[in-house]
């Protein structure tokens, strides 16, 4: 089941195992069932603090149980957990046998304080790169409180599932059989769901902090930078921004990252967080910004309120709030978003297999969605507003030789349709002729570019036509002591190597100007 070099690092991460642990399996007579037994097997030939033993005690077969001895703590997979998985697979081991979680003790102490029972069932596939930072969460909490149960699903492998509870995107969360949330959580989103006063206490501890020398708004590639390059100068910095790593978290393979040949969106956030946990940065995240309030003074300084009501002052700002995927804004859109309306082909894609899909947008990203999507659903419309493709010539070629894709052209879509549970078509005018025409289809593949994170900044700065930050050579805004760097702002090039550049611009210039209107406080 697995490769010498896969069984290598196994062994030495399960070195890190100090409660001995069972893995206990629900099997049947499927091909699946005989390779999820291999792969126990496997790994518990590798621990001598591992056992492995079929029960066959569970209705989800094949699944199992990592189970900590003598304990009501574990998780649960129904399924084989490979692919993006194999890593919740393996820190589920370490966890469960006595590897610590590694959170802040006080959100820690949350978790395991959090009064009730929870069932969590979170269905997922095997090449969503989001799927496993819920997938850990939800684990994770359930280690710490073991009234908390987690069991991840596989959602191709359990199909009557995924139709009966009308699952079409992933990750979508259950909890004690109702509908929890879908999408991309971090264990802190998931926390202050159940926890209804977190989101109070966080405002209260921010309220209380003193001014800061350089304030980023935003952690994406940017903002990670930015917070860094002002730290590594001894300026007191905070980050503040929804979530750490930005839309690199949506990011599915990367290749153009120089000095890297490969790497993916979570790898990528990941290393970020912990380089800018290196310095001491103030992180806050789960902040949404809401108003800026610039200084009136040379020298004074820049306010920044929050969703949760805090607000931030500090000597100079860095804005790196990037930019999120831009909607078609037509009805039935927001109705059926996770519906059968997404964003993401690697991680939906499996959700539609044999059935038929729509791709709006004929750029490189709907060309290169098209494509990845005609190898896993029935059939794939690609409808674009020009009257020509954008993507580039070799994507095109690569298209048009697929035989169950066709592409329409000069296409504006009207509306998305569905029987109230989910998508069933889509709505689109002919600019040829204007004639309405409708598709029958169940998923609709939204790519058509991106919208800057800036409508709190209307009126404050200035911004351009597009909704931009406007910035000079320098990431210096209109606003005295205001820097923007990133997707947010009007630096062209939309990548993650030209945003990390711009970030480092920006703070240095923040420093510039703290140079010449203040002294720094004391770090």
């Amino acid at each position: 089941m697995l490769d010498a070099s896969t069984t290598a690092q196994l062994k030495t991460y399960l070195e890190k195992v100090t409660i001995p642990i069972e893995l206990v399996a629900s099997l049947d007579d499927t091909p699946k069932s005989a390779e999820l037994a291999e792969l126990l097997t496997e790994t518990a030939a590798l621990s001598d603090k591992v056992t492995y033993r079929r029960a066959d005690d569970e209705a989800r077969r094949p699944s199992f149980r990592i189970q900590r001895v003598g304990t009501d703590i574990g998780v649960q997979f129904a399924g084989i957990p490979m692919g993006h998985e194999f890593s919740s697979y393996v820190l589920a081991l370490l966890q469960v046998g006595g590897h610590p979680v590694k959170i802040s003790d006080e959100l820690a102490d949350t978790i395991k304080n959090l009064d009730g029972d929870y069932l969590f069932e979170t269905y997922l596939s095997l090449s969503c790169q989001n799927c496993p930072d819920v997938v850990q969460a939800i684990n994770a909490m359930s280690v710490l409180n073991p009234r908390i149960r987690a069991v991840a699903i596989d959602g191709a492998l359990f199909r009557d599932e995924v139709e009966q509870r009308q699952v079409l995107a992933v990750p979508t969360v259950f909890l004690n059989g109702e509908l929890f949330d879908s999408g991309r959580m971090s264990i802190e989103q998931i926390v202050a769901k159940l926890d209804s006063g977190a989101a109070a206490r966080e405002a209260e501890k921010m309220k209380g902090k003193d001014p800061f020398d350089v304030l980023v708004v935003g952690a994406g590639p940017a903002g990670a930078t930015a917070a860094i390059y002002a730290a590594r100068k001894g300026l007191r910095t905070g980050m503040a921004g929804e979530r750490i790593g930005g839309q690199v978290l949506d990011t599915m393979a990367i290749e153009n990252f120089i000095s890297v040949p490969h790497t993916e969106g979570p790898q990528l956030a990941a290393a970020l967080e912990a380089h800018v946990r290196e310095y001491e940065v103030d992180i806050m995240p789960m902040q949404e910004a809401v108003e800026l309030i610039p200084a009136t003074e040379e020298g004074g300084l820049t306010e920044v309120r929050f969703r949760n009501g805090a607000t931030l002052s500090a000597r100079s700002v860095v804005l790196a709030t990037g930019a999120r995927w831009r909607t078609m804004n037509v009805p039935g859109e927001q109705e059926y978003r996770n519906k059968g309306v997404t964003f993401c082909p690697h991680c939906d894609g499996p959700l539609f297999k044999g059935k038929r899909v729509a791709v709006i947008g004929g750029g490189n990203s709907g060309v290169e969605a098209a494509i990845d999507l005609a190898g896993v659903v029935g059939h794939v419309t690609l409808l674009e507003f020009d009257n020509k493709l954008r993507a580039d010539a070799v994507l095109q070629r690569k298209l048009h030789s697929l035989p169950n894709v066709d592409v329409i052209v000069s296409a504006a879509t009207t509306e998305v349709i569905g029987d109230g549970a989910k998508v069933t078509g889509l709505r689109y005018r002919d600019r040829d002729t204007d004639e309405l025409r409708e598709l029958a289809l169940e998923g609709v593949f939204v790519q058509i570019g991106l919208l800057p994170n800036t409508e709190w900044l209307k009126g404050t700065i200035e911004l351009s036509e597009r909704g931009e930050i406007v910035v000079n050579d320098r990431g210096a805004t209109s606003a005295p002591g205001v820097f923007a760097a990133g997707d947010c702002t009007t630096t062209p090039f939309k990548q993650i190597v030209i945003a990390m550049g711009a970030g480092a611009t920006a703070s240095l210039s923040a420093f510039e100007h703290l140079i010449r209107t203040s002294a720094p406080t004391a770090a």
